[in-house]
C-alpha cells in the first residue's frame, strides 16, 4: 500500500487523539473540582484555557506543515502532549490545572496539520469531502467526555488521566512509521504568506464563519458537562453521555458539510447554517426547560457540523498557494471562538442570574455572519459574470435602457480601437458608419422590444475611421420581476471573411 493512500486515516486518527487530550480538563472538571477547591470563575478559567494554546499554535502549525510536512509534526506534538498529560494526573492546585490545561492546547492545534497537508493528496473538487473525514477527528471529543467520567467512577480521575498517555504513544509510533517523508512542501517564508493574504478579505470573512461555527462546538464541549449537572441537576454521567451525543452529531455531520459543498455552492449551504444557529440562539436565550434546550443545542451540533465542513471547502478554493498559513488563521480564530464563550456565558449568569445574554449574542454573531454570507454570494455571481465577458473572444458591449455603455470587454477594444474609457459614459453611436438609415435602427429596436433579442449583420466604424461588417446579437436583460435592465450586445468581425 502506498503511503499517499493511508495519510488520511492517519492523519485523522491523529486529530482524535489530540481532541481527546484537548477536553480533559472539561469533561473530568466535576471529579478534579471535589478535590481541587475552585470557585466559579476559576472553573471557568481552567475549561477554557485549553483553547488558548490550541487555538493561538494553529497558525504556525500550519505554517510549519506547508514547510517539514504532517509526519514531523504530527510526531513532535503527540510526543510533547506526553508531558501536560502525565504533569494534569499530579495536579493539585489551581496552578497545576491552568499550566497543564495550557499545554493541552497543543491537542487542538494539530487540527491545522490535516487541513493543510491532506489537500496535497486530492483534487480540488474532493477537499471539502476530505477535509470534512479528517474533521471528523472531532469525536475524540466525544470519547472523552463520554468515556472519561466512567474511567474516572472506576479508577479515580488521576488514573483516567494517565490513561491516555496509551493512544498518544501508539500514534505517535505510527506517524514515525507510516507518515509521508516525500510529501511537497511550500518553503514561502512566514512574513511573506502573512502579508500576501492578510488585506483579502475573503480570509476575515472566513474567519468570522469559522469564529461562529467551530467556535459553537468548542464552547458547547467544553461548558456542558459541568452546565447540565449545575443547571439542571444531571449526573455526571448523564451530562457526560448528552455532552457526547452533540459532538457525535456535529462529526459526524461535518463530512456532509464538505460534501455538501463540494457538490452545491457553498454560500447556499452557509445561508442555511446560520439560519439555524440563529434560530438556536434565540431559543437557547430564553432559559427553555431541558427538553426544548436540548432541542436547541441539537440544532448548534448540526449546524456548526455542517458549517465546519463547508468552511474548510472555501479556503483552498480561494488560497491554495497560502494553504498553509490561511488554513491555520481560519482554524485559530474557530478556537478562539470556543474560548469567550465560556468566560462570557459565566460572567452574564454571575451578573443576572440567567444565561440569556450570552446565547443572544450566539444569535447576533449568527445573523451577521448570514447577512455576509448572503453578500459574498451574490457578489461571486457577479465576478463569474465579469470574468466571463472579460474572458470572451467576441466583442461585449453593455448599455442600460437608455442606451449608455456600461461596460466593454477587451475584445470591444480589438475590434473597435476604442478603450474601455472612450466608450463607457458613452452612447453606441460613436461607432456608426453611416452606411445604415434611421429606419434600419427602428426596425432593429422594435424587434429587439418585441422578442427580447436582435440579431443580424451590421456596419460599425473603428476609431481610426475604417468601416468594418460585424454579425451583431443584442439580448435584453431582465431583472427577477421581468423587467428590462440591461441590453448587452455581442458581435463579432466578419469583415475579412468571404
Amino acid at each position: 500500500m502506498k503511503l499517499t493512500k493511508i495519510q488520511l486515516p492517519l492523519q485523522t486518527f491523529s486529530l482524535i487523539v489530540g481532541f481527546m487530550v484537548w477536553v480533559m480538563n472539561s469533561s473530568l472538571m466535576t471529579y478534579i473540582k471535589q478535590d481541587i477547591s475552585l470557585s466559579s470563575g476559576q472553573l471557568s478559567w481552567v475549561t477554557a484555557i485549553p483553547v488558548i494554546l490550541g487555538s493561538v499554535l494553529r497558525v504556525p502549525i500550519g505554517y510549519w506543515t506547508n514547510r517539514f510536512g504532517a509526519r514531523r509534526i504530527f510526531l513532535i506534538s503527540l510526543l510533547f502532549l506526553i508531558l501536560p498529560v502525565y504533569y494534569l494526573s499530579l495536579a493539585d492546585s489551581f496552578a497545576d490545572l491552568l499550566i497543564a490545561g495550557l499545554f493541552l492546547g497543543i491537542g487542538g492545534a494539530i487540527f491545522s496539520v490535516g487541513v493543510t497537508s491532506l489537500p496535497k493528496y486530492y483534487p480540488k473538487d474532493r477537499h471539502g469531502f476530505v477535509n470534512g473525514i479528517y474533521g471528523a477527528g472531532n469525536i475524540g471529543t466525544a470519547l472523552t467526555s463520554f468515556g472519561a467520567p466512567i474511567l474516572a467512577n472506576q479508577f479515580g480521575w488521576e488514573a483516567t488521566v494517565r490513561l491516555f498517555l496509551i493512544p498518544l504513544i501508539i500514534l505517535a509510533a505510527l506517524n514515525f512509521l507510516l507518515g509521508d517523508k516525500h510529501e511537497s512542501k511550500v518553503k514561502t517564508a512566514l512574513k511573506e504568506q502573512i502579508i500576501d493574504v492578510y488585506r483579502e478579505e475573503k480570509l476575515w470573512f472566513l474567519s468570522l464563519f469559522y469564529f461562529i461555527t467551530f467556535g459553537s462546538f468548542v464552547a458547547f464541549t467544553v461548558y456542558l458537562p459541568n452546565f447540565l449537572v449545575t443547571q439542571f441537576r444531571l449526573s455526571e454521567v448523564d451530562a457526560g453521555l448528552r455532552t457526547a451525543g452533540f459532538i457525535t452529531i456535529c462529526t459526524l455531520f461535518r463530512p456532509l458539510g464538505g460534501w455538501l459543498g463540494d457538490k452545491f455552492n457553498p454560500f447556499k449551504v452557509l445561508i442555511i447554517v446560520f439560519s439555524g444557529l440563529t434560530f438556536s440562539g434565540i431559543l437557547l436565550s430564553f432559559s427553555p426547560t431541558i427538553a426544548l434546550y436540548t432541542v436547541g443545542v441539537l440544532t448548534v451540533a448540526l449546524c456548526s457540523g455542517i458549517g465546519n465542513g463547508t468552511v474548510f471547502k472555501l479556503v483552498p478554493l480561494y488560497f491554495s498557494k497560502q494553504g498553509g498559513i490561511v488554513n491555520g488563521i481560519v482554524a485559530a480564530m474557530g478556537g478562539l471562538g470556543g474560548f469567550f464563550p465560556p468566560l462570557i456565558l459565566t460572567m452574564v449568569n454571575q451578573l443576572t442570574g440567567h444565561y440569556a445574554i450570552g446565547f443572544m449574542a450566539l444569535s447576533e454573531f449568527a445573523l451577521a455572519s448570514l447577512i455576509i454570507v448572503i453578500w459574498m454570494f451574490y457578489s461571486d455571481k457577479l465576478r463569474l459574470a465579469d470574468n466571463i465577458v472579460e474572458s470572451t473572444g467576441q466583442g461585449v458591449m453593455v448599455t442600460d435602457t437608455k442606451g449608455v455603455i456600461q461596460k466593454v470587454n477587451p475584445a470591444f477594444t480589438a475590434v473597435t480601437g476604442f478603450k474601455k474609457e472612450e466608450a463607457v459614459g458613452k452612447t453606441p453611436r460613436l461607432l456608426r458608419s453611416g452606411k445604415h438609415d434611421n429606419s434600419f435602427y427602428k426596425a432593429m429596436w422594435d424587434e429587439l422590444e418585441k422578442n427580447g433579442y436582435w440579431q443580424g449583420e451590421i456596419w460599425n466604424k473603428r476609431k481610426n475611421g475604417e468601416e468594418y461588417r460585424e454579425w451583431l446579437t443584442i439580448s435584453a436583460v431582465n431583472s427577477d420581476a421581468g423587467e428590462v435592465m440591461y441590453y448587452a450586445a455581442i458581435f463579432s468581425d466578419v469583415s475579412q471573411k468571404t
